[in-house]
């Protein structure tokens, strides 16, 4: 690429804020900072975006740039790629974070890169790291300069666009999607670091499996990787370790103790696990259910939060084909709240194995949705008169409890009136599926309608008069002592 793409002179107008440009860190500075890429070529990761046929590589090529969002998780190169950009047309580079600026700073740093670039045509990328920290107002006040013009914008953030930024910033920028590196790319990026000159400069020296170790525990986060071999390798010399031994999986254990999994449990993190957790046990996978429930306990979740998404599991998902499933979510719950962790964690891990080895029905999920639908379409017929309690003289004369049966007295345990209001006649909400114990009141349920189809018939004279004679079925439909 060459410098049409931002090029221009700007020596009349300096940088209006000390943007950091890659390549320019101190050696003082931390390892991550040290080992960043200083051009695209060197990027570890990010394949589908910077490979020969990637779409971020293909946009850079044409000699243009859009305003973009980076969305990624952390470490995984979005600073880096901003940073990059900038250096490949000579823009003047901006950096800040969302959490440390406010608006009237942009304003006035965007306003004085619009006048650069009329005076003399250099244009200004503005990086703006954890852009969903900007409130819908912040956000807003972006826009007029960005579709001007003045500065390309590119916001960076570890959260979904979708909910965090506006969607008119999201339909002016490009969004690229970046994913957590893999742990061959995090081992390679290790590994540079400890030959680079202004990296570790070969000390100390590591075993390969104390390298996948630390690229393991890393979780495909770069800077905390690259953080991670510098702790271990500064907590080496203070033990005073032989330099020449190269460290082992051990020692490496043994320095980094026990880190905590990547859990943000506001942020998308938290949600992505809990839909992994819950649709593992839809599938009736209990190896994915304790794992995903582990990843959240061990990560600080709070273990209620979890016992109520498996209580609403319970009844979503499983319902009657399994009674006991809410019984012994609920009992999981009580355990987890009388023990907290990690004596509580057991209990909610003995959950959810149930449910994920329980008969699945999503009948009550959809009973109710359809009854609440017919509720929200607003046409609710009152309540039929044989079932209003009538304790009053007034209630009585209006004929409130006329013709109300009491199904104890009866044979069958069953009476012979419906119980929806004539405009809902024959309307069907629940279904139940054919799992589990819903088997069984599938066909409760069928007995039940052939009982007051048969009386249908017999009201209307369309039964033979032996079969009329009869009376009732063989057995008991309702389930009841009769």
């Amino acid at each position: 690429m060459t410098g049409d793409l931002f090029g221009g002179d700007d020596t009349a107008f300096p940088d209006v804020t000390d943007g950091r440009r890659a390549g320019g860190t101190s050696a003082g500075a931390p390892l991550a900072d040290r080992m960043r890429p200083r051009a695209l070529d060197d990027v570890v990761g990010q394949r589908h975006l910077l490979g020969p046929d990637g779409p971020l590589r293909r946009l850079l090529a044409t000699g243009t740039l859009p305003s973009l969002l980076l969305w990624g998780p952390p470490g995984c190169g979005k600073t880096t790629l901003a940073r990059l950009v900038a250096g490949l047309g000579g823009a003047r580079f901006l950096e800040y974070s969302a959490v440390a600026v406010g608006s009237k700073e942009l304003k006035e740093v965007m306003t004085e890169s619009g006048r650069l670039q009329r005076a003399t045509g250099r244009r200004t990328i503005l990086f703006l790291d954890e852009i969903h920290r900007f409130n819908k107002a912040q956000q807003d006040a972006l826009l007029p300069f960005v579709e001007r013009g003045d500065v390309t914008l590119i916001g960076a953030t570890t959260e979904n666009p979708s909910f965090e930024v506006n969607s008119a910033l999201i339909s002016r920028t490009r969004l690229f999607v970046l994913q957590p590196l893999a742990v061959a790319d995090v081992g390679l990026l290790l590994r540079r670091a400890i030959a680079a000159p202004h990296g570790l400069a070969g000390r100390p020296a590591f075993a390969e499996p104390a390298l996948d170790l630390l690229a393991r525990l890393s979780e495909g986060d770069a800077r905390s990787a690259l953080g991670l071999l510098e702790s271990v390798a500064a907590a080496a010399g203070d033990e005073g370790a032989d330099p020449a031994a190269p460290m082992d999986a051990a020692a490496v254990t043994r320095l980094v103790q026990t880190r905590a999994a990547r859990y943000d449990k506001g942020g998308d993190e938290h949600f992505s696990i809990i839909s992994a957790l819950h649709k593992s046990l839809r599938n009736s996978d209990p190896q994915a259910a304790v794992y995903w429930l582990a990843r959240m306990l061990e990560s600080g979740e709070d273990p209620l939060y979890v016992a109520r998404r498996l209580i609403r599991f319970a009844s979503e998902d499983i319902g009657l084909a399994d009674p006991d499933a809410l019984v012994r979510t609920v009992a999981a719950r009580d355990a987890a709240h009388q023990l907290g962790l990690p004596e509580g964690a057991l209990a909610l891990a003995q959950a959810a194995v149930y449910l994920a080895l329980a008969p699945k029905s999503n009948a009550l999920y959809r009973a109710y949705a359809a009854a609440a639908g017919e509720v929200a379409d607003g046409s609710n017929p009152p309540v039929p008169l044989h079932l209003r309690n009538a304790p009053t003289r007034l209630m009585k004369e209006m004929g409130c409890g006329d013709g109300y049966v009491y199904a104890h007295d009866t044979a069958d345990g069953l009476g012979e009136m419906t119980c929806l209001p004539d405009e809902l006649a024959g309307a069907t909400f629940y279904q139940p599926g054919r799992r589990g114990y819903e088997a069984e009141l599938a066909g409760r349920m069928e007995q039940i309608r052939q009982w007051h189809e048969r009386r249908r018939q017999r009201a209307a004279g369309d039964l033979p008069d032996d079969v009329a004679a009869a009376g009732t079925e063989p057995g008991n439909p309702s389930g009841g002592n009769g």
